[in-house]
């Protein structure tokens, strides 16, 4: 039985609309980007969760329970919620002024197979700083919302008493878009605040000097850097390890390294660069981090010098690495790039914001206080005839409308009056009553003015900077140095450099033999009818550049090629270089300059001279094609660094010696060269050979000092002394 497939058509812009973009808000506004006050919404939950625990003020509990808890207000299950609360324990040492205070293992920052204990083993309360995260959330600073199932409240925000968005590092992924903000130290940030506020078109590179991390290490200070993070919010500095020496034991201790890299990777990388051959001072590496903190230890030779091989690494390893800066923060459920003069300037409004709210808060509950205190005052003018109004009331309901009655007051007033403990009808108590009016109409007046000046609200902000940074302030972690005591290590200083020989076969065959394992054996092995076509001096530092019999050349770093024996056959070209089946290596030349010419001969005698920086390459290219002309067969190739006679023969009769002065320099790798040799019908230049490779009698009888040359007749002497 057959059926019909109905097809809906949809246009994609309006699925995307209706079923995508709510998905992507959701992911930038409720879970991947922090807010101004510094934190994503499940640090918030999470935190809120144990602030109403209690746990600000009292000993630590299990982990589980603080997970269970905060699973009313994040029902994303309890293992994201217990990864949010690692990150935020001292043990973990991710964050520069930790939010929980904690006890068990929670495993570091700076490490990527220590894994954290599970929830039931730890024990966690809130650290001391977070009551500056809470200060004063219960009087109205901050909006609340219900949680996902509508039970109970939870904050939006936190109202921060300090720009804690500077102060705790947060890195999210969201789509299309993501956020990466670096930590600065708590003193800095404060201090930098405070000045901003007295003055916003001040420079604050003096006060808030560049990112602190709680790895440590060290950061290479470039001020334009600095300032491009400070004004646009996006950049990168560069931050190293730390390390010291110990002569005795031929070791190198590092204990501080990046905040973006772990133990683990740069030991794996380590290892690796040893395993290659690419550093060869280092016999041992390994992870000593223990509960004094992280330690990675590198055994090196005796005569290694350790400032040298550290360079080395930090080029080679992530030793040294970057940190990418990407302050992209929610205001207003609005993501913004921002710099740090920008991010201030949205913090201190919200900070603003916050201590107004509060404010009228105070100045609600006071006025509340005061009107109920202006009620008694009126009643305490006479007391006997209210205690008169009470006891000759006879339905306690009319009690509270015969006070407002008699003393012209409301009911709130009345009722308060009426929950007065008769003890309490002294002197005393009344007297306190009349002063603490007196204060509260003063502290009124005091708030209402705080309310609607922002200078005196930026001087309350500024005067709790101050008490944060001397309360929580610590240290820099994150040393700072400058550029010019970086030392830069150019790559090539990383090869060893030793003297070698280079010898290539008929059968394609290339051996690299250093001049120390000649010396000790010298007699090659090859294989059977092979024979070594040419035999090359080098350095290990050299470019090794090898023309094939297909007009292409394949470059390689001699250092990047294996060290053999002669009694080994050596490494296989084809194999080696990827060449075609009936593709032969006919040449090979090294250099480091790229100094010289290639000079190339050809059968119908015409020879070119190319400049040799010709096969250079910005970028490290494998393969050149048409790395000489094609347009007839080659007989001849030879690197020279200046120019050299040259004996030319024609079929094996006649000669000529030329100068390579005499060929036009061409910077065009398969140019076709130039006439060389006069040639006759069905002739060819059949070799060339360098004039100092040679024996003749009478050089100038070949010599000519103009081409082409149709030379001369080779002498028999000279045919038997060279075995033309």
């Amino acid at each position: 039985m057959s059926g019909k497939t109905n097809v809906t058509q949809q246009n994609i812009t309006e699925t995307l609309e209706l079923n995508y973009m709510p998905y992507a808000m959701s992911v930038i506004i409720s879970r991947a980007i922090p807010e101004i006050d510094g934190f994503k919404p499940s640090h918030r939950k999470l935190l809120y969760t144990m602030y109403k625990m209690g746990l600000l003020n009292s000993g630590r509990v299990k982990s589980a329970d603080v997970v269970g808890q905060t699973m009313r207000l994040n029902p994303h299950g309890d293992g994201a919620i217990y990864e949010t609360l690692v990150r935020l324990t001292r043990g973990n040492d991710a964050l520069l002024h930790p939010f929980i205070d904690s006890k068990g293992n929670f495993g570091k920052q700076y490490s990527r197979d220590m894994a954290y204990a599970a929830s039931r083993y730890t024990e966690v309360k809130l650290d001391a700083i977070c009551a500056e995260i809470f200060k004063d959330i219960d009087k109205d600073s901050v909006d609340f919302v219900d949680n996902y199932n509508g039970t109970t409240k939870e904050p939006l925000l936190f109202p921060t008493t300090f720009p804690n968005v500077l102060v705790t590092p947060n890195q999210g992924i969201a789509v299309g878009m993501a956020s990466n903000i670096c930590s600065f130290n708590l003193q800095e940030v404060c201090a930098a605040t405070i000045a901003y506020i007295k003055n916003p078109d001040a420079s604050l590179l003096e006060l808030l000097k560049a990112p602190d991390f709680s790895t440590g290490g060290q950061l290479i200070y470039n001020q334009k850097d600095i300032e491009q993070i400070y004004q646009t919010g996006r950049g990168s500095v560069k931050v190293r390890a730390k390390y010291r020496h110990d002569k005795k034991q031929s070791l190198i201790e590092i204990y501080e390294i990046p905040y973006t890299t772990t133990v683990e990777v740069i030991i794996d990388k380590i290892v690796m660069l040893v395993k290659s051959g690419k550093i060869k001072d280092v016999i041992d590496v390994r992870d000593e981090t223990d509960l004094n903190g992280l330690k990675i230890a590198i055994d090196i030779r005796r005569n290694t010098d350790p400032d040298m091989l550290m360079h080395k690494l930090y080029s080679l390893t992530s030793l040294s690495d970057t940190f990418s800066c990407n302050f992209n923060i929610l205001v207003d459920s609005k993501p913004r790039t921002m710099g740090v003069y920008e991010t201030l300037s949205e913090w201190l409004k919200f900070r603003t914001s916050c201590l107004r709210r509060q404010f009228a808060f105070d100045i609600a509950k006071k006025t509340e206080k005061l009107h109920l205190l202006e009620g008694l005052a009126k009643v305490l003018l006479d007391i006997d005839r209210a205690i008169k109004i009470i006891r000759e009331t006879e339905d306690e309901r009319r009690v509270i409308p015969n006070l407002c009655t008699g003393f012209s007051i409301d009911e709130i007033q009345a009722d308060y009056i009426c929950e007065i403990k008769l003890r309490n009808l002294n002197r005393e108590y009344l007297l306190n009553r009349v002063n603490e009016h007196d204060e509260l109409v003063r502290d009124i007046e005091k708030l209402k003015d705080l309310v609607s000046n922002d200078k005196k609200i930026h001087e309350v902000i500024c005067s709790q900077l101050k008490e944060i940074s001397k309360k929580y302030g610590k240290p820099r972690r994150t040393e700072i140095i400058t550029e010019d005591k970086v030392v830069t290590v150019a790559e090539h200083e990383f090869i060893e450099d030793y003297s070698l020989k280079l010898f290539l076969t008929a059968h394609n065959y290339f051996k690299k033999i250093s001049l120390v394992s000649l010396r000790s054996a010298s007699e090659q092995n090859l294989k059977d009818d092979d024979t070594v076509i040419q035999e090359l001096e080098a350095t290990n530092k050299s470019d090794l550049l090898l023309f094939s019999n297909k007009c292409n050349v394949y470059k390689s770093k001699v250092h990047e090629l294996n060290d053999c024996k002669a009694s080994s056959l050596g490494e296989y070209l084809t194999n080696l270089l990827g060449l075609e089946e009936d593709e032969k290596i006919i040449y090979m030349a090294n250099t480091i300059s790229y100094k010289g010419y290639m000079i190339f001969a050809f059968e119908n005698g015409k020879a070119a001279k190319i400049l040799m920086d010709s096969y250079a390459t910005k970028v490290n290219r494998k393969k050149l094609v048409n790395a000489y002309s094609d347009k007839s067969p080659l007989i001849f190739a030879e690197h020279i660094l200046t120019d050299s006679e040259y004996f030319a023969m024609r079929d094996t009769d006649k000669a000529s010696i030329f100068n390579t002065s005499m060929l036009p320099e061409s910077a065009t790798k398969n140019y076709l060269g130039v006439q060389v040799y006069t040639l006759k019908k069905n002739s060819s230049l059949t070799k060339i050979i360098p004039l100092n490779k040679i024996n003749v009698e009478d050089a100038e009888y070949y010599r000519t000092d103009k081409i082409p040359s149709s030379g001369h007749f080779i002498n028999e002497r000279d045919k038997n002394n060279n075995l033309f």
